[in-house]
């Protein structure tokens, strides 16, 4: 399980790891949430543009029926699957695969995301990742998001008007109230 904010490196640690099984002659299948045509419509893609080919999916039981023959599953964005992504995981790890997750772990405002609190609580190892706040240089814990025309939109795009705008560092946003 890879984790932490937007911008922290989570796709970029899934495409190396699934790069590396690759390496090793392992058979792998890379999923994603078929909404997420950000970068692209099928591969994975990092801010940094390393791109590695996926199956966009609807639901996290398509995962099951597409990976029967993989050794290693690796999925992308896990925050926008649905809840019954930790059963399909736990499922996949009992028959013997290795299950490497990306996602977000917490919204905006610092509230668990999706299914990943339940991924985390089942994964054998979870890896934190952070951004750096674009305020203090800090570690940053949680994405921010800010308004776009008095709109607020998620479209994860690199260019044009995004709600997401940065990252604060929570614990001294808190102390300090200065950062936005």
């Amino acid at each position: 399980m890879i984790c932490g904010s937007m911008f922290s490196g989570k796709t970029e640690e899934l495409i190396r790891r699934m790069r590396r099984a690759s390496f090793a002659k392992q058979r792998v299948e890379i999923f994603k949430p078929a909404i997420d045509t950000r970068y692209s419509e099928e591969n994975v893609v990092s801010h940094d543009q390393h791109a590695i080919q996926s199956t966009p999916v609807d639901s996290s039981s398509s995962i099951l029926l597409l990976s029967s023959d993989a050794d290693v599953v690796g999925i992308d964005e896990a925050q926008f699957f649905d809840d019954g992504l930790v059963k399909v995981c736990n499922e996949l790890a009992n028959k013997g695969v290795r299950v490497i997750i990306a996602g977000l772990d917490m919204d905006f405002q610092g509230r668990p995301f999706g299914p990943i609190p339940g991924l985390c609580a089942i994964a054998d190892e979870v890896t934190k990742v952070h951004a750096i706040c674009v305020k203090c240089g800090a570690l940053a814990y949680i994405s921010h998001r800010g308004l776009a025309r008095r709109t607020i939109r998620f479209d994860g795009s690199p260019t044009g008007r995004k709600a997401q705008i940065g990252y604060i560092n929570l614990r001294k946003y808190e102390k300090t109230r200065n950062h936005l």
